[in-house]
């Protein structure tokens, strides 16, 4: 019997790719850095970013003192982009999300978030129409864990009281989480709905997974 379901967040709860996007190139656009410089030190900080052991803020502030190009109001206005723009990932989330979700309460089926996310990502996510969903929420910035590392599925686990194969993990595939998710015993299911978005390509079918190409499919394996 399934007593949780337990999510990914970006690309599968919510997705970048309906929002205005503000990544390494709109970011260094606005801080007046060259684009390759820019994403050379942001790339090379997404480990221990997605740990907790680098904010956003500090991140954007070395970049600028780097590139001679700090200014404090300058730091502040791509601080609060990037959070806007998160924001907005939430609010505009396929429409069968929260169906699902009110269905999964009155099912009495428990909700589980393991989520790569980043210090600004985690604010928003707590602040978000979707976290009080939410029976147990691993967030790898505030855990010091993440996937595809089998002890970020075994908290969620504990958060949640039940064992493994008690549990559906659904997810995009990013970051090898489906194949963990199946590792530690879990039954992974691919969440395609937003590969059907024109601009999101960052979605590629995984064959060794069922597939659901809508929020709603998720009831046929409960």
């Amino acid at each position: 019997m399934i007593g949780a379901v337990i999510f990914d967040m970006f690309e599968t709860l919510i997705t970048h790719y309906r929002a205005p996007l503000y990544f390494s190139e709109e970011m260094a656009k606005d801080a007046g850095v060259d684009v390759d410089a820019f994403r050379e030190y942001w790339r090379s900080t997404e480990p221990l970013r997605t740990v907790g052991e680098l904010t956003f803020d500090t991140v954007i502030e070395n970049i600028l003192i780097k590139n001679n190009a700090y200014n404090e109001n300058t730091l502040n206005a791509i601080v609060a982009k990037r959070i806007e723009t998160k924001k907005q990932c939430i609010a505009s989330m396929h429409s069968g999300i929260i169906p699902m979700l009110d269905k999964l309460k009155s099912k009495g089926v428990k909700i589980g978030l393991i989520s790569n996310c980043f210090s600004e990502e985690a604010a928003v996510i707590r602040e978000s129409v979707l976290y009080p969903y939410f029976d147990a929420a691993c967030l790898s910035y505030e855990l010091g864990l993440k996937k595809p590392d089998p002890a970020i599925y075994h908290r969620a686990l504990k958060m949640l009281e039940l064992e493994a194969d008690e549990c559906l993990y659904i997810g995009d595939g990013g970051s090898g989480e489906l194949q963990a998710a199946k590792t530690v015993g879990m039954k992974p299911l691919q969440a395609m709905w937003y590969s059907f978005d024109e601009n999101n390509d960052t979605i590629v079918r995984n064959e060794s997974f069922p597939a659901l190409n809508d929020p709603l499919e998720l009831f046929d394996h409960i």
